[in-house]
């Protein structure tokens, strides 16, 4: 099974490290992209909130690994 990465605000995403997934804190559209770029290989689901996802939308188009975008 792959990991579980969360990219975006730091206020919204550093609670997933409590349950074991990588936390990308991101604040502005380059760390966003920097912290996709970066992803681990063995990735398998990437968890983003909605700001990370617009900053990412052609990105997460093509991407070969499941994207889910927070409520």
């Amino acid at each position: 099974m792959g990991g579980i990465t969360v990219i975006g605000e730091p206020e919204r995403v550093s609670g997933y490290g409590l349950a074991g997934v990588t936390v990308r804190g991101a604040s502005d559209p380059d760390a966003v992209r920097r912290a996709w770029s970066e992803l681990d290989p063995g990735t398998a689901l990437v968890i983003l909130t909605p700001a990370a996802a617009a900053q990412l939308s052609a990105e997460t188009a093509t991407a070969t690994l499941l994207t889910v975008v927070m409520p």
